[in-house]
């Protein structure tokens, strides 16, 4: 997962040391938010604070008897005793009903290159409107981003946003897209989706970054709004998913099927970790399924590791095992495999599979060059997958 810009957002203990104007929360991210949305946006200076700025009731869930719920959003399919909440922390029973707490209620708000997402073959070179709240259905040891992930929206500095406001301000800033990202999006499907049928109506792509753990009927709803999907196969074991994640495998695989099968388009982050997830034949394995049940022109995205969170135990990922998994994923009949977190690297870069030919230049964010002319390599005329300017 991607995290946002340094400072995107407020600890609690910062928070209750002194009060925050939103124009500092959005000063101390580092993103261009700061000074012309709070003047041209909504004609006033709005307030980040911890807790609900809306509630909403969710469709997601199932009653039950002795006033508990089943939500029915992703495959943990939490049971939800009254005045208690899911396992991702921003849904509760209230009374019967199932309330999400985190609707039009983000905690980070970005423009960022779309290349962080990443997507490498969206839009290349563009700005994506990145939003994310408090929460997430997975805990993983090496989250960058769980300082938000696994916080409550009682531990976040939150802003009112509701989705039309979002669409507004990703007009406003040039950006051609809308991400739900940073933390699992899921956990905001409602604000989400309702983000995804607003830019949908002024042409803005929505897309998101997610672990794929979400239940079959709410995700056909979501990609009926959805342009493109940018999902961590975090490893290719159950032991990996349960002991790394606390969640399983089969469902982000029966995600990517669906994802796929319903045009939507796909790109795969497969973060490697030394000693849990690099040996090369799980690589391989993991490969020739993507190849075999998704296609070989899936963008595959290896990435590097950095010691954090519970694994802080653990050194950086090598580059020659990045080099080595890009190569064995390659062997199997991969197209589209790249190098993540290794700024510089020739494996940022795109290539034609059929003459070679450089078509998109990277270095980390930035994009160079791009030689292709309408979704094609321009020097051979091969189709390149992929959602092009």
């Amino acid at each position: 997962m991607e995290g946002p810009s340094v400072l995107s957002w407020v600890s609690r203990r910062d928070f209750l040391g002194r009060c925050i104007r939103w124009s500092a929360f959005f000063a101390l991210s580092g993103t261009a938010l700061a000074g012309p949305w709070l003047r041209r946006a909504v004609g006033r200076v709005l307030r980040g604070k911890p807790g609900f700025t809306r509630l909403k009731v969710s469709p997601l869930f199932v009653p039950l008897e002795h006033g508990y719920v089943e939500c029915t959003l992703c495959p943990r399919e939490c049971r939800v005793a009254p005045g208690e909440r899911g396992y991702c922390g921003v849904r509760e029973n209230r009374k019967g009903k199932y309330y999400t707490l985190v609707y039009g209620n983000p905690c980070a708000v970005h423009v960022d290159p779309i290349e962080k997402k990443p997507f490498f073959h969206v839009l290349p070179g563009s700005r994506s409107f990145s939003i994310a709240t408090a929460g997430c259905n997975f805990d993983c040891k090496f989250c960058q981003n769980w300082e938000i992930s696994q916080a409550t929206p009682e531990e976040t500095v939150n802003v009112d946003l509701p989705p039309r406001e979002v669409v507004d301000l990703a007009e406003e800033y040039g950006c051609r897209s809308i991400a739900s990202t940073y933390v699992e999006p899921t956990i905001f499907f409602e604000y989400m989706l309702d983000v995804g049928v607003e830019a949908r109506k002024q042409g803005i792509l929505n897309v998101y970054h997610s672990n794929g753990y979400i239940n079959p009927e709410p995700l056909e709803t979501l990609m009926e709004f959805l342009d493109a999907a940018c999902i961590d196969l975090k490893g290719f074991t159950e032991d990996y998913y349960r002991s790394m994640t606390e969640g399983t495998l089969q469902p982000v695989l029966r995600t990517l099927k669906a994802l796929r099968r319903r045009g939507v388009h796909l790109e795969i982050v497969n973060l490697v970790i030394p000693t849990k997830n690099d040996d090369m034949d799980e690589v391989r394995r993991m490969s020739r399924w993507i190849k075999e049940e998704l296609g070989p022109e899936v963008p595959l995205h290896f990435s590097k590791f950095y010691p954090m969170y519970k694994l802080r135990n653990l050194p950086p990922t090598p580059v020659s095992t990045l080099e080595k998994a890009r190569e064995v994923a390659l062997s199997v009949g991969l197209q589209y495999v790249y190098l993540g977190n290794v700024p510089g690297h020739e494996a940022e870069n795109t290539f034609c599979p059929k003459c070679r030919k450089l078509l998109i230049r990277r270095t980390g964010y930035m994009v160079g060059e791009i030689n292709l002319e309408r979704g094609k390599c321009k020097y051979c005329g091969n189709p390149i997958p992929g959602i092009w300017i």
